[in-house]
């Protein structure tokens, strides 16, 4: 009899989704994230955790945040990396999705982590491949390692998540962001309410189990605004979403005056400063937008571990275990 059967990632092989996580998993995840933190503060950032595997980032879709701390994050672990973006590779030369994970999967990696503008190609990419696969977002599906740095920040920032009020404000319909974050929130116990122009929140979100407001003033209520950019380029041509972008800002924009000092406000960037949130506001002592890209990088190295090395304790002190003592640290 196992005492210690298999748990985390590798008990479900990939990451495509929230939807893929228990609570038990989340929690896990993040306490892992939180052991990652002390490799942070050392002079050689680096253990030697994932030495011999190897993660490939493919990214079909521009990208700096995402793709920069997946690739930060496998070097802290002394994974190998390879890098592969659309422009410039056979894709260019009308390769299929299918035809160039074939190809990438004859080296053998043990991760790959990829984005895609369509909605399920990561799910296509594990019918092709042996190597575990982490979605980096799809379309306006999903990005939950996005939605797992985020409940990092806020948990760091606010000790919990649990009963906590997040107004997700902007243009929901195109923000996979928003629909993975949805998930994360309430599967953690947070009330979340949507807040935006009606024709930026389908209904079909609208069904997740939250409440729905027009009215940028029902923001001063909750502990956390989660602010979304407007995503232009997922928007149908000639599409009247809103009259202009101007009047969009001035009804919806979050600005200085519709917060208060002691609300977090995050972004998952790019940011458009003064559409959706105004500079003074992005800068602020309220914002957390800085912290949820350092987040960033301790948690998709929790989410590696757990995939990988199939954690059989509690996942902090996996992570502690995991990394060597000071001055033993692999250069």
């Amino acid at each position: 009899m196992d005492l210690y059967p298999p748990t985390g990632l590798a008990r479900r092989r990939h990451l495509l989704s929230i939807g893929d996580l228990d609570r038990a998993d989340v929690e896990r995840i993040l306490e892992t994230a939180e052991g990652f933190e002390s490799v942070m503060h050392r002079d050689v950032k680096k253990v030697p955790t994932l030495r011999g595997r190897t993660v490939m980032n493919v990214f079909f879709e521009s990208s700096t945040r995402t793709s920069s701390s997946f690739e930060l994050a496998a070097k802290r672990l002394s994974a190998d990396t390879v890098n592969l973006k659309a422009s410039g590779s056979s894709v260019d030369k009308g390769e299929s999705l299918k035809d160039t994970i074939l190809t990438l999967s004859a080296y053998d990696p043990d991760v790959i982590v990829i984005r895609h503008p369509q909605a399920g190609a990561p799910a296509l990419v594990t019918r092709h491949t042996d190597a575990h696969v982490i979605n980096a977002g799809d379309g306006k599906h999903q990005h939950p390692t996005q939605s797992l740095l985020d409940l990092y920040t806020i948990r760091k920032a606010l000790g919990q998540v649990d009963g906590l009020q997040v107004a997700i404000v902007g243009d929901v319909l195109h923000s996979r962001v928003a629909r993975s974050n949805i998930q994360a929130l309430r599967l953690l116990g947070a009330d979340v309410r949507l807040v935006g122009p009606p024709a930026l929140i389908p209904r079909d979100v609208v069904a997740m189990g939250v409440t729905v407001s027009h009215d940028i003033r029902d923001i001063a209520e909750v502990d956390v605004v989660y602010v979304l950019r407007m995503q232009r380029e997922r928007m149908l041509e000639g599409a009247n979403y809103v009259p202009s972008l101007a009047e969009y800002s001035a009804l919806w924009g979050v600005t200085a005056d519709r917060i208060r000092p002691s609300q977090l406000v995050m972004h998952p960037g790019p940011i458009n400063r003064g559409v959706e949130i105004a500079a003074d506001v992005a800068d602020s002592a309220s914002s957390r937008i800085v912290d949820q890209v350092r987040a960033g990088l301790v948690t998709r190295m929790a989410v590696l571990y757990d995939l990988l090395t199939e954690p059989t304790t509690h996942g902090g002190q996996a992570a502690l275990r995991a990394v060597e003592p000071a001055g033993q640290e692999v250069a």
